[in-house]
C-alpha cells in the first residue's frame, strides 16, 4: 500500500480553556438607535417600539460613528476578541495552530473571513476554516476546531464569531415605511407592507460584536475549563423556504440571471433592494418549533438527560422567541427552571454568529460555571433553517483528559438525528430504558398540550415517541403538493375540491374500521370498546358534511360519490381494516393519533387559508371547520386512555408503529390525488 504520509492518531478530549469578547462603542439605548443608525425620510420608525418591546433588547453595540460612519471592519472586531481570549489563556498567536471564523457577512465578498482575520492578526502560518451562514456559523466553526483538536492534527484551535450588521441597517439604505395601519399584537399582529416590514424589522433587532474561544487537548492548569462532550449540527433547508436573505428580490425568485451579481453594476442592485437584508417574519416561528423538536430527538437517543442539565445557554434572537420556546417546553412537561437560563441578549444584544461566544465569554469570565456542571448551548438559525447544540462539561485544572469520551463524541459528531426524506418516517429506537425517560411529550404534539401524564414512564416515553413521529407527518404534510399550495397562498378552487374528492372515500370508511375494533375488543378492556362505539357513532355522518361543501364550491353530487379510492386511499383503508381485525386491537390508538391530530392541530388551520386565499364562507369549508372545532373531545378521551393504566410496553409500541405506518399512509393518499 502507498505510503500516504498520514499517521492516524488516537482521539482525546477536546477543553475550551479560555473565552474573550469585543463590543465596539458604547453601549446604545432603545432611545438612541435611531440618533446612530439615521432615520428614513427623516421621520422616526412606526415599528420600532413594537418591535423592540417585543425582543426585549435594552442595549446593544454599534461599530458607527455619532455621524453614523463605520468605525471598525468586521475583520477587527474579530482580531480583538481573539486577542482578549489569548490573553485569558496567556498564549500568544505564535502559539495558535487554527483559526475557525464564522459570521454572516465579512467586510469583502473574497477572500475568507477566516483569512481576512488571520492577516489582520499576523502570527504564524496556520489552517484556517471560513464558516459561512447565519447564526450557526460560529457553532459550524467551532465543531470543525474541535474535529481537528480531538483527532490531534492541531495541538490548539482559536474559534470566532463576529458580526459587523449595522452598516446595512443605515436610515440611508431604506425607504419610508408604509402607511398601512398596524393591528394590535406581537409580531404576528404586525402587518403593513410585509415587504417593507422584512427588512425594517431587522433594523431593530440585531447589531454588532465578536466572541472567541480557545480549545485544547488539555484544560487550563489553573482555572475551570469547559470539555466539549459533543456538537451537532442539522440543517432542515431541505424542507423549508428561505428565511433570512439578501441579494434577492424575494426569498422565492432565486434563479440564474436575477441575483445581485447578475445586474449590470452593484448600483443597480441596490437600487433595485436586493442588498438589504430581509427576514421572512412569517416563517420565523417555524425555527421555535424545529429548535425544541431537535431538542427532544436528542432526548430520545440519550444525549441530553434535562434532569442533569445545569445551564441552558441558548441564542434566541428575541425575548418574544424565549416565551414561545418555554411555552412549547411547557406543554412538553419539560418546563426548565429560571434559574437554569443565562443569556445577555438584553444587554448585549442579538450579534448573530458572535452571540453564543459572547454570551459562553461573559458566564465562564463570571464565574457562573462550578466543575462537575452540565453546559447545553442552543443555536437556532433562521437562514434556511439550521438547528445546533453542544453539550459542555465543566472540569477543573485537575480533570484527567478523557480519550474514551472524545472519541464517542466524535463519533456522534456528525450522526444525523433524524434520517429524514420526503415519504420517510424517522425510525424511533424501542422504548428508552434511561435518559428518555424524563422526557414526557414533544412539543407542537397534538397530545402535547393538557396531558396531565402522571410518573408512568410508559406512558411518559409513549407520549414522547408519538410526538416525534408527529413531527415526521408534519414533514410528510410539507412535501404534499396540495398542502405546500394551501399553506404558501397558491391554493385554487379546482386544487380544493381535488382535496374533498380524495378525501370522502376515505373518510366515509372512518366508522366502519372503528366499528370493526370496537367488535373485536374483548370484555375486559370495556372501556375502549365503549371509547370506539362512541367514536364511530360520532363520525359515521362526517363524508355528508364534505358532500355538501363539494357541491358548495362547485363540484357535483355524482362526481364525489362515484370518484374511487386513489392508491394512497386504497393503502391505507386496507391497513385500518386489518389493524380493526385483530384481536384487542388497541395499536389503533396510534391511528386515532394522528388522524384525530390532523382535526386538531391542521383542520381549522386550512379552513382558515381557504377562506382567506379563495373568497370561502364557513358553509363551504364545513368539514374542516367543524374538524378543527371539535377534536379537542376526541382527544380528551384518548388522553384518558392512554393514562388509564393498561397501556405495557408492548402496547406502546404497537401504537406506535401503527402511528407511524398511518402517517405515512395518509400523507401518501395526499401525494396520490386523483391517482385511481
Amino acid at each position: 500500500m502507498r505510503d500516504t504520509g498520514f499517521q492516524p492518531r488516537s482521539i482525546r478530549a477536546v477543553y475550551i480553556t479560555a473565552a474573550g469578547a469585543y463590543l465596539p462603542g458604547e453601549p446604545v439605548d432603545n432611545e438612541r438607535i435611531e440618533d446612530v443608525l439615521g432615520f428614513v425620510d427623516g421621520k422616526p420608525s412606526r415599528l420600532k417600539k413594537r418591535i423592540l418591546k417585543s425582543n426585549g433588547i435594552r442595549t446593544r453595540h454599534y461599530a458607527l460613528d455619532e455621524n453614523g460612519q463605520t468605525t471598525e471592519l468586521n475583520e477587527e472586531l474579530a482580531a480583538k476578541a481573539v486577542h482578549a481570549a489569548l490573553a485569558h489563556r496567556d498564549l500568544t498567536l505564535d502559539d495558535v495552530e487554527m483559526l475557525a471564523a464564522g459570521t454572516t457577512q465579512g467586510d469583502v465578498p473574497i477572500p475568507g473571513f477566516a483569512s481576512m482575520v488571520h492577516g489582520r492578526l499576523g502570527g504564524r502560518p496556520m489552517e484556517t476554516l471560513s464558516a459561512g451562514g447565519v447564526c450557526c456559523s460560529s457553532m459550524a466553526a467551532l465543531a470543525s476546531a474541535y474535529r481537528a483538536v480531538a483527532t490531534q492534527q492541531r495541538e490548539n484551535a482559536v474559534v470566532v464569531g463576529s458580526e459587523l450588521v449595522s452598516r446595512s441597517l443605515k436610515g440611508t439604505r431604506f425607504r419610508r415605511e408604509t402607511d398601512a395601519p398596524l393591528e394590535d399584537g406581537h409580531l404576528d399582529g404586525l402587518r403593513g407592507s410585509w415587504r417593507d416590514f422584512d427588512a425594517d424589522f431587522l433594523r431593530w433587532m440585531l447589531s454588532d460584536g465578536a466572541g472567541s474561544v480557545v480549545l485544547e487537548g488539555k484544560p487550563h492548569a489553573e482555572r475551570p475549563s469547559l470539555r466539549i462532550d459533543w456538537i451537532e449540527l442539522q440543517s432542515h433547508a431541505n424542507e423549508f423556504e428561505t428565511c433570512m436573505y439578501t441579494g434577492i428580490a424575494h426569498k422565492d425568485s432565486p434563479r440564474a440571471g436575477n441575483t445581485w451579481l447578475d445586474l449590470a453594476t452593484i448600483a443597480d442592485a441596490d437600487k433595485a433592494e436586493l442588498m438589504r437584508i430581509r427576514q421572512d417574519t412569517q416563517l420565523l416561528p417555524q425555527i421555535v418549533r424545529l429548535s425544541v423538536e431537535e431538542y427532544l430527538r436528542l432526548i430520545k437517543r440519550q444525549r441530553i438527560d434535562p434532569e442533569k442539565l445545569d445551564h441552558i445557554l441558548c441564542h434566541y434572537s428575541s425575548h418574544f422567541f424565549k416565551g414561545e420556546i418555554v411555552r412549547l417546553l411547557d406543554e412538553a412537561n419539560l418546563s426548565i427552571p429560571e434559574e437554569k437560563w443565562f443569556t445577555n441578549l438584553y444587554t448585549k444584544g442579538n450579534t448573530g454568529a458572535a452571540s453564543i461566544l459572547i454570551m459562553l465569554e461573559e458566564a465562564l469570565n463570571g464565574a457562573r460555571f462550578k466543575p462537575g456542571e452540565k453546559i447545553l448551548l442552543m443555536v437556532p438559525e433562521s437562514g434556511r433553517f439550521t438547528v445546533s447544540f453542544a453539550l459542555l462539561t465543566c472540569v477543573g485544572p485537575d480533570a484527567r483528559p478523557q480519550a474514551q469520551a472524545a472519541t464517542e463524541s466524535l463519533a456522534d459528531a456528525g450522526r444525523p438525528s433524524t434520517p429524514w426524506r420526503a415519504g420517510e418516517i424517522s425510525s424511533l429506537p424501542p422504548v428508552a430504558r434511561t435518559g428518555a425517560e424524563t422526557a414526557e411529550a414533544a412539543a407542537g404534539s397534538p397530545l402535547g398540550e393538557g396531558c396531565e401524564l402522571g410518573e408512568d414512564r410508559v406512558v411518559r416515553q409513549l407520549v414522547l415517541d408519538l410526538g416525534l413521529v408527529w413531527a415526521d407527518f408534519e414533514r410528510m404534510l410539507r412535501a404534499t403538493p396540495i398542502i405546500r399550495r394551501i399553506e404558501s397562498g397558491q391554493v385554487t378552487v379546482k386544487d380544493y375540491r381535488m382535496l374533498l374528492r380524495n378525501l370522502r372515500q376515505q373518510v366515509m370508511e372512518g366508522a366502519r374500521w372503528i366499528a370493526r375494533a370496537a367488535s373485536n375488543v374483548s370484555i375486559e378492556l370495556f372501556p375502549f370498546r365503549s371509547m370506539f362505539i362512541t367514536h364511530a357513532g360520532e363520525e359515521h355522518r362526517d363524508f355528508q358534511m364534505l358532500e355538501r361543501d363539494y357541491c358548495a364550491v362547485g363540484g357535483s353530487l355524482e362526481e364525489i360519490v362515484n370518484t374511487p379510492k386513489n392508491v394512497g386511499s386504497e393503502a391505507l383503508s386496507a391497513f385500518m381494516f386489518h389493524r380493526a381485525s385483530q384481536p384487542d386491537p388497541l395499536d389503533l390508538l396510534g391511528a386515532m393519533f394522528v388522524i384525530e391530530g390532523l382535526g386538531r392541530l391542521k383542520a381549522g388551520q386550512w379552513a382558515e387559508a381557504l377562506k382567506q386565499q379563495l373568497d370561502l364562507t364557513d358553509e363551504q369549508v364545513s368539514f374542516l371547520h367543524y374538524h378543527g372545532q371539535n377534536d379537542d373531545d376526541h382527544f380528551d378521551r384518548l388522553r384518558a386512555v392512554l393514562t388509564s393504566g393498561i397501556i405495557d410496553d408492548n402496547v406502546a409500541r404497537r401504537i406506535v408503529k401503527t402511528a407511524k405506518v398511518v402517517a405515512r399512509l395518509y400523507a401518501l393518499q395526499l401525494e396520490e390525488m386523483d391517482n385511481t
